[in-house]
């Protein structure tokens, strides 16, 4: 079946990309304001289908465009340069003598902002060639003009990715976008239409895994008696894993016929997706005084070694009452390592929220705060939709979604790209930069 896609949540302004800029970088973007063909790149390029149930959401999901003409962004970006120059300055001996301390902040500031720097420049080249390519489009050879068309589309897709890369070095990297994670999955209400939805789910998250190729090893499986999903949680390693799937923990929400449903009546099911940031041991320890360990006889299906050997694991942290549990495996040994994997994510993810919370109480979170409780996602059946209600979007072709391939990626994608606005936002609110 058809699907359409809604993957393009940035509205395209008209603000001038170069708007109130003072220095090199703005005499660099000016070119744009003259010629305007960089504005009709970005709507040539862009021009998409667009489902959103709120408005008012989409609405401030800004364009690359927009917020480059933002004061706060222009004199963030300003600010840097700067302080780059002064710390260069310091680092190379060419102004008063720092104390070593001093001295070893500066290079390490210099490091840090010579990506960002570095990139801004790459841009004023990029702009200045597309000036010289714009004369070029005026001159009476035909194949002189066709060569500087060509130079030109390539001037402005280069200028486009370089004004996304500095925006991406502006955005703070979170501490745990770098770890691995612990996956949970829970049935909710709905009764056995609910765990069924949640044996989809698990089995699409596994299929998400796979299509990036990161591991997935199953922690916990508890089935229930229709074959559906009572609760299981999965440990997930890979590059940036963390990253990619931190927005997908809240209530997900079925809308379908139940297969045990006789009068063809539609019901609303939920489940519950926990996303726990996997620590190492180096970074968070755990004093083996404040364990209780148990072990017990694995139960349900699994051959001779089911209820005849003490291989489950039951791990207890005193302190908080948090508890993790594993039968996966034979061996009493790897159930205990896996258990205390488990045991690690979530003391780790409770640490995580004491130290946010506040940050997250101030600011105005319209992606969520990847809470358990929180509604995040509808997938209704007969409409053959999924609707993130965070950022309005909707896609169809609910068999493709739930493969876990490309298109539960483009909305992932769409989620993080508001939430990496918002931190966006943020940091030039706290660096004291006004948002007009």
């Amino acid at each position: 079946m058809a699907y359409r896609r809604a993957v393009d949540l940035l509205p395209r302004g008209r603000s001038s990309v170069c708007m109130f800029w003072k220095t090199p970088f703005e005499r660099a973007l000016k070119v744009n304001c003259q010629t305007g063909g960089f504005n009709e790149y970005l709507k040539k390029q862009t021009a998409r289908t667009l489902h959103t149930g709120s408005s008012m959401m989409v609405a401030k999901l800004l364009s690359v465009e927009e917020l480059f003409a933002k004061r706060s962004l222009q004199g963030y970006l300003k600010k840097m340069e700067i302080d780059y120059r002064e710390c260069l300055k310091a680092v190379d001996g060419t102004e008063e003598r720092c104390s070593e301390d001093e001295l070893r902040a500066k290079r390490t500031r210099v490091s840090l902002l010579a990506p960002l720097i570095h990139s801004i420049r790459e841009l004023e080249t990029k702009q200045r060639e597309l000036a010289e390519t714009e004369t070029l489009l005026e001159d009476e050879d035909p194949a002189l003009r066709e060569l500087a068309e060509i130079e030109r589309e390539n001037c402005l897709k280069d200028i486009q990715d370089l004004s996304k890369k500095i925006l991406e070095l502006l955005i703070p990297e979170e501490e745990a976008d770098l770890s691995d994670l612990v996956l949970e999955v829970t049935a909710g209400v709905g009764g056995q239409e609910a765990m069924l939805f949640t044996a989809e789910v698990f089995d699409m998250y596994q299929g998400y895994a796979q299509h990036h190729g990161w591991s997935f090893d199953t922690l916990e499986y508890m089935k229930s008696d229709l074959g559906g999903l009572r609760h299981a949680s999965a440990s997930i390693s890979g590059p940036l894993c963390y990253k990619k799937f931190k927005f997908e923990g809240g209530v997900h929400r079925v809308q379908r016929v139940p297969k045990t449903e006789k009068q063809g009546r539609m019901h609303t099911s939920t489940m519950t997706v926990a996303v726990l940031p996997q620590p190492t041991e180096i970074s968070f320890t755990i004093n083996s005084k404040d364990l209780r360990i148990e072990t017990k006889r694995a139960s349900g299906a699994g051959g001779q070694h089911v209820n005849t050997t003490d291989s489950a694991v039951r791990i207890v942290h005193l302190p908080t009452g948090v508890v993790a549990e594993c039968q996966q495996e034979r061996s009493q040994l790897k159930n205990r390592e896996k258990a205390m994997k488990a045991l690690r994510a979530k003391l780790y993810s409770m640490k995580l929220e004491e130290e946010t919370s506040k940050r997250y109480n101030q600011r105005k979170i319209q992606i969520g705060t990847k809470g358990r409780s929180e509604k995040i996602r509808t997938y209704n059946f007969a409409q053959d939709r999924i609707t993130d209600h965070r950022i309005g979007m909707t896609v169809h072709d609910i068999k493709n979604f739930l493969m876990g391939e490309d298109l539960l990626d483009e909305m992932n994608s769409s989620v993080c790209e508001l939430s990496n606005q918002e931190a966006l936002m943020e940091l030039l609110e706290e660096n004291g930069q006004d948002n007009l």
